[in-house]
């Protein structure tokens, strides 16, 4: 054997044992969902959710020739963690994306920290709006996907007369309140006529504030509730409203944080009848709602349901993915100039579009309890484009929100000019 073929067999040799490590290089998805404390009821499912993504995709032959990885951890309910947490994903794990975050208080939180180190957040929950990051997609519903519409249903289908806002004692309560009182006002509703209570996360007693929500009815006006009550607080809301005999033809309950994952836990018995307003049920007949549905309940177990913001999580993980392939890389810049104009059938039937204010378009459907802990569908939407900025606040009606063509997600159209406002959460 010549000098010159041993060195190239040489050559040839060390290449093959470098090729392992090479191999084992992975693409990163930071998994940022509270495992304990109050908000673990909800947020645990969207950790499972990803994981059954990610070994999927996997299993598809992962992403640019790479195999994707896990890096899960736990903000444990703790609003400032999650930025701690946040910042440990961007940093020491050098992931590539963030799916995470349920309450807005911890997108608040890690807001800043995602903008300071050009991360990328995929937001899987229906929230407040007057918000739009270029490092945030928000996969949820925007209040003209869900609360506006379910209140329009109160009004016009039930009724409704009288408006209990009942909600845990954070931003997104509060917000989607304020907008809600705008709103029933310019629909004629007195404000004397709208009862406003925030309790806290956890909250636990209902008695005196259910018996306050049943006394509005006592001059014969039709009452409805609306809530934005978070959490595991929700049973101890719907237990009280059973206790005193509260059913949903006296008192209508619509619901925006309460779907299969809640219900899964109480004695939904008494709760028949009673709404929420979402763009997903497991209910939904489409045959990619029955592929992802069975794929659930053979991973996880028959008697695990799914809901609204995993169907969120499923079409931003799957837009992400098809983004990364589209820009080659996973660089967060790239990869976010990709996800516009993105478009994957959602689990209704329909099809979800990315816009350029990085709001999703969503079918907006009302769903009625069922005893067995799923819901019937009783009105549903073609896709309504989300609306990062509400027309129902003053100071919002002149915002609009374009990453595209203004490279700006709050853009006065009186002013014309680009509002830069730097988290402070």
């Amino acid at each position: 054997m010549t000098s010159m073929k041993k060195i190239l067999l040489g050559a040839v040799a060390a290449s093959a044992i470098s090729l392992p490590a090479w191999a084992q290089d992975t693409i990163k998805v930071g998994v940022l969902h509270s495992l304990s404390g109050t908000m673990a009821i909800s947020e645990t499912t969207l950790k499972d959710t990803v994981l059954m993504m990610i070994d999927e995709q996997n299993a598809k032959g992962g992403l640019l020739g790479k195999q994707l990885e896990a890096v899960v951890v736990d903000p444990a309910s703790d609003w400032p963690l999650f930025a701690e947490k946040a910042r440990e994903l961007l940093t020491v794990q050098d992931v590539d994306v963030i799916f995470g975050c349920w309450t807005s208080v911890s997108r608040k939180s890690v807001l800043p920290v995602i903008e300071e180190l050009n991360g990328l957040l995929f937001y899987p929950v229906q929230y407040e709006g007057e918000e739009s990051s270029k490092n945030v997609f928000y996969t949820g519903a925007a209040p003209n996907q869900q609360a506006i519409p379910a209140t329009d249903y109160f009004l016009d289908e039930l009724g409704v007369e009288k408006f209990a806002l009942l909600g845990t004692d954070y931003v997104y309560p509060r917000t989607t309140n304020n907008i809600l009182q705008a709103y029933l006002k310019s629909k004629g509703i007195a404000e004397s006529d709208i009862f406003i209570n925030y309790t806290p996360f956890g909250h636990s007693d209902w008695s005196k504030i259910v018996s306050d929500v049943k006394a509005l009815g006592a001059d014969g006006k039709k009452v409805g509730v609306i809530s934005t009550i978070n959490g595991d607080a929700n049973i101890g809301f719907y237990k009280e409203l059973a206790a005193q005999g509260i059913s949903a033809e006296d008192i209508p309950v619509v619901a925006f944080s309460v779907g299969e994952e809640e219900l899964s836990g109480l004695d939904t018995s008494n709760l028949v009848g009673h709404l929420a307003a979402w763009n997903y049920f497991e209910s939904a007949e489409s045959p990619e709602n029955e592929a992802f549905v069975a794929k659930w309940k053979e991973r996880m177990g028959q008697d695990r349901v799914t809901n609204d913001p995993m169907e969120a999580t499923y079409i931003g993980f799957n837009m992400w993915v098809d983004a990364v392939e589209a820009a080659g890389t996973t660089d967060v810049d790239a990869v976010s100039d990709a996800m516009i104009g993105q478009t994957y059938p959602n689990l209704t039937g329909s099809t979800a579009e990315m816009l350029p204010n990085h709001h999703l378009t969503k079918p907006v459907l009302i769903g009625e309890i069922r005893a067995d802990g799923q819901f019937d569908i009783i009105s549903e939407t073609d896709p309504v484009p989300g609306d990062a900025w509400t027309d129902y606040l003053p100071e919002s009606a002149v915002l609009t929100s374009d990453w595209k063509d203004l490279d700006c997600g709050m853009y006065n159209t009186e002013t014309k000019t680009c509002v830069q406002i730097k988290s402070n959460y």
